[in-house]
């Protein structure tokens, strides 16, 4: 999967200081919800729910507070939440896919629309933009010292993964979706250290942007996932390692 964006690298970074602040329990909870609304309460028979399930204890979530969430979802009434998923563009054109999970259709559509246009982008109509992303399992592996991301690389393929690429201090795992779990499982048992496991939408071909554009867009995609209905962001932008450099440093441009 090479050119994968690297805003997956800067999202993980920033997801692990918010489950420290708790700030992602939120979307968390929202998740186990829907999975258990579409396919009930039992971790064995609702891979989903699974999923869900195992990003939340990825990210500390106490273990009260997943049975809270499973247990809301099973219920009559679960605060009335529904997932859409809304298209668009960005800045330089790049494509950008935005799922959410809310309890205010409206609301959330205003606020998602806010950022598009506040940030130089536009939304678009449904399908838009999906054409150019494929549904894929990914699992992320922060490298420790004395790790060998090649060697780790080939315990993944052989565990069933269709690619891996190194971001960083990050090993980015790529599976069929239907073969995340069981890819995840075969490095648990070698005593590799997952951060996270998960199906996200990635691009097909990346898009290179300016200086200008890929600091508008990596804004653009930080003030997409703060918002608390959005769940997930994805883009087809690709950042080179001076611009994320940079971003990270703060040398923002003026934009």
């Amino acid at each position: 999967m090479s050119g994968h964006s690297k805003w997956h690298t800067i999202k993980h970074a920033k997801e692990a200081a918010d489950a420290k602040r708790g700030a992602a329990f939120t979307k968390l909870t929202r998740e186990i919800i829907i999975a258990v609304r579409e396919g009930g309460a039992s971790t064995d028979a609702n891979y989903r729910l699974r999923l869900a399930v195992q990003k939340a204890r990825d990210s500390n979530m106490p273990m009260d507070n997943i049975d809270r969430a499973i247990s809301k979802g099973s219920g009559a009434t679960s605060g009335g939440m529904v997932e859409m998923v809304m298209e668009g563009y960005g800045p330089g054109g790049v494509a950008i896919m935005v799922n959410a999970t809310t309890d205010n259709h409206n609301r959330a559509v205003q606020e998602i629309r806010n950022v598009f246009n506040r940030s130089g982008g536009s939304l678009g109509e449904n399908g838009c933009v999906s054409w150019l992303f494929q549904s894929r399992g990914v699992i992320t592996v922060k490298l420790e010292k004395g790790m060998d991301p090649d060697e780790l690389g080939l315990k993944a393929i052989d565990a069933g993964a269709d690619d891996v690429a190194t971001e960083g201090d990050y090993v980015e795992i790529f599976t069929r979706p239907d073969a995340l779990e069981a890819v995840r499982k075969a490095l648990v048992d070698q005593k590799v250290a997952v951060e996270s496991a998960e199906v996200s939408m990635i691009a097909k071909q990346m898009v290179a942007l300016e200086e200008k554009a890929a600091f508008q867009t990596l804004r653009m995609l930080e003030k997409l996932e703060e918002l608390d209905d959005v769940q997930s962001v994805a883009s087809n932008a690709d950042f080179s390692d001076d611009i994320v450099e940079k971003y990270h440093s703060g040398a923002r441009l003026n934009v």
